[in-house]
């Protein structure tokens, strides 16, 4: 059931991800917001590939830390492609957790030393999901800095209404 909820809610942004990653221009895959930033196509292929890798890490009780590496796509498409297996694999392996999997605890270790411990579904709603969302964000401001029209999300951008608000009437 834990795990349900979960993939609703995965199953509703998803798409709401996948729109933010399609406005991508194919021309700034490289374009950095700072020496310190991302590219923009390193912080894309970030956000297509979470969601299927940390549901992955979750099919282990403990994993070692994860070695963060941004690759830089070729191409959007290259980008769409990962978000693509990301979200089969979110479907395939997340309503596989039943509630006591979902409660057990999930650790990460560097050899004899605990960094992490907490329950499953913590760790799948604060990386797999907040994670996510952060990143989102910070590519909406990439979007934005590129004049790149953003998406609405859960409300309303500057560029687009959402789903919730009406369209105006005519006077």
């Amino acid at each position: 059931m834990l795990a349900q909820y979960l993939l609703a809610e995965f199953e509703a942004q998803a798409p709401v991800t996948r729109r933010f990653l399609e406005r991508l221009p194919e021309d700034k895959l490289t374009w950095r917001p700072h020496a310190r930033s991302l590219t923009a196509g390193q912080l894309a292929y970030h956000l297509a590939f979470v969601p299927g890798g940390v549901v992955r890490s979750a099919q282990k009780n403990e994993i070692t830390p994860p070695d963060f590496q941004f690759p830089q796509p070729a191409s959007v498409q290259e980008v769409l492609d990962t978000m693509d297996r990301s979200v089969a694999t979110v479907r395939e392996v997340l309503p596989g957790f039943d509630d006591a999997a979902m409660n057990a605890t999930w650790r990460i270790v560097d050899g004899d030393k605990e960094i992490a411990a907490m329950p499953r579904i913590a760790f799948l709603r604060n990386i797999m999901l907040n994670h996510w969302y952060q990143h989102r964000g910070q590519f909406c401001v990439y979007l934005r800095l590129l004049d790149v029209a953003v998406p609405s999300s859960w409300g309303p951008s500057a560029d687009e209404r959402s789903a919730l608000q009406p369209e105006p009437q005519p006077a």
